[in-house]
This record gives structure tokens, C-alpha cells and sequence, in this order.
């Protein structure tokens, strides 16, 4: 059997300062996973965002979309109205995420029981030993 070589591609996650490493810091991120909750449904203003993602600061909600938005993710479109109204949406490359990130919160909300037991017969297992 032929093995097959483990050295990182020149754009791979596992070399330290690799620009792939940052994107996928980001798409790998809680606030990214809530915020891809809400936009492959539907555009979503920035109030409506907080208000339906529970414990998300408006600074950490700001800082989240504006990465998301730099790095061509996400899409922000301002109505001018009075005041203006500024929308939020998935970029055509932010919609080929959806997949991705639907597999992951389906793995977690189906898991979430069976990783609770272990995180807790471990916790329990480590009381034992102290």
C-alpha cells in the first residue's frame, strides 16, 4: 500500500501564517454558525440579527458581519430611507457555505444529548481521581 504524503498544500489551514487559516477561522466561528442560521432563510437587518441570536453583543455583531463582509461572505445593501435601512444577506460565494454549515448544526443539535453524557461521565470520571 502506497502511503500517501502528509506535508501541507502551499494554501493549507496547517501552515501558521497560510491567509486560508484566517478564513477558516472565521466560517469556524459560533457567531458566524448563528449568523448563517438566519441569512441562508432570509436578508436580516442588524436589529433583527441581535435580537434573534441569544448572547450576541451588538460590538461582536458588528465585528462578525464586517469580517464576513470583507472577506466577500456576506453582503450588506443600504435602502436610502429615512433612517436608512441597512440589510444583510449572503454573498453568491457565502451561499456555497450553506451546506456546510447546515451539516454542522444538524451534527450538533443530533449529538448535543450523547456529548453531554460524555462531557459529563468524564467530569464525573475526573472527580473520581482527584
Amino acid at each position: 500500500m502506497e502511503r500517501t504524503s502528509t506535508a501541507p498544500s502551499p494554501h493549507s489551514v496547517l501552515i501558521e501564517h497560510c491567509p486560508s487559516r484566517q478564513v477558516l477561522d472565521l466560517i469556524a466561528d459560533k457567531w458566524t454558525a448563528l449568523i448563517f442560521a438566519l441569512l441562508e432563510r432570509h436578508p436580516t437587518r442588524f436589529n433583527e440579527m441581535q435580537r434573534a441570536i441569544g448572547g450576541i453583543s451588538h460590538k461582536m455583531l458588528t465585528q462578525t458581519l464586517r469580517s464576513l463582509e470583507q472577506r466577500g461572505i456576506v453582503q450588506r445593501k443600504i435602502t436610502l430611507t429615512n433612517p436608512p435601512a441597512v440589510e444583510y444577506s449572503l454573498s453568491p460565494l457565502g451561499t456555497t457555505l450553506i451546506p456546510l454549515m447546515a451539516a454542522l448544526r444538524q451534527w450538533a443539535e443530533e449529538h448535543m444529548e450523547e456529548v453531554e453524557q460524555i462531557r459529563q461521565a468524564y467530569i464525573e470520571q475526573e472527580d473520581k481521581t482527584d
